[in-house]
């Protein structure tokens, strides 16, 4: 048995922008890039063509609403105000690190994050009480191109940790997102359900149950 965790609301919580546009709007201008006067229309609006369930990276989504305006800009900056603009104040959730733990002594344990900032969920395990050796395989949609609950990314996610996605626990907050694991015969664990704490003896339970 392989399990993954949902990281943002799950294993941590991370404070974003009140208002995403403004402060990707405030890092550009801090990088000399001209900032449309109707920047939160353009930044609301889809400018990538993107198949069903693909994530679209903020920074290419920044860049294509930037050269919507006719805004010739350095086509780093708008990366660089992406990663800057979200830089959080990071919490471990109480019971994080013991659910972890437990699931670590049944297999290998990966994170498996919906994230279109690039760096952002390295950043915040830095930020947090884990050590990037307490996950075997860290799966990000920015990183695979797929964002929960679309089965590719369940799919890669039981790759990296070497077991059949029908082996996969897939443990988050999100009934909608996380619970597409079940998609690929996997096992949702879900939040809404019970909290960090119950984990270990859920996984134990759900251990019992296939032996």
């Amino acid at each position: 048995m392989g399990v993954s965790f949902d990281l943002f609301g799950t294993l941590v919580t991370a404070d974003r922008p009140d208002d995403p546009a403004a402060a990707v709007a405030a890092e550009l201008a801090k990088r000399d890039v001209t900032v449309p006067d109707d920047w939160a229309a353009a930044y609301a609006e889809p400018h990538v063509d993107a198949p069903d369930g693909a994530e679209v990276p903020l920074p290419a989504h920044v860049s294509r609403a930037l050269a919507s305006r006719g805004v010739d800009y350095d086509r780093n900056a708008a990366r660089r105000a992406v990663v800057a603009a979200f830089d959080p104040a990071v919490e471990t959730r109480d019971g994080a690190l013991e659910a972890v733990a437990a699931a670590r002594e049944r297999g290998p344990v990966a994170i498996c994050s919906n994230c279109s900032v690039p760096e952002l969920v390295g950043r915040t395990l830095v930020r947090s009480a884990f050590e990037r050796d307490d996950f075997d395989a860290i799966v990000t949609s920015v990183g695979c191109g797929w964002r929960k609950p679309a089965p590719e990314i369940f799919e890669l996610t039981a790759d990296e940790l070497g077991v059949p996605p029908a082996d996969l626990v897939h443990v988050g907050d999100d009934p909608h997102a996380d619970g597409g694991i079940e998609a690929v015969g996997g096992t949702a664990l879900l939040l809404e359900d019970a909290s960090l704490a119950d984990v270990p003896a859920r996984l134990a339970t759900g251990e019992r149950q296939q032996s």
